[in-house]
């Protein structure tokens, strides 16, 4: 998972540097989805390793189904 994340941060500068150089708002666009992928597989690694740790007393059935936000 960590070396898809770093090819999709290689394809991200790649592309922002191809639409730079050739002034396309396409290339550019295509930059931004390669940020925004980035980004959604780092929330999933994150999202991982929080719902591996083992259960405590707040959470007697462990963490894998932890919501959102805790009030």
């Amino acid at each position: 998972m960590l070396a898809a994340g770093a090819a999709n941060v290689a394809i991200a500068i790649t592309k922002l540097i191809a639409g730079l150089v050739a002034g396309s708002s396409a290339m550019m666009a295509e930059a931004a989805h390669s940020v925004a992928d980035t980004l959604n597989q780092g929330f999933l690694l994150a999202s991982l390793r929080r719902s591996a740790r083992p259960a405590d007393a707040r959470h007697p059935f462990g963490y894998g189904q932890e919501p959102a936000w805790e009030g």
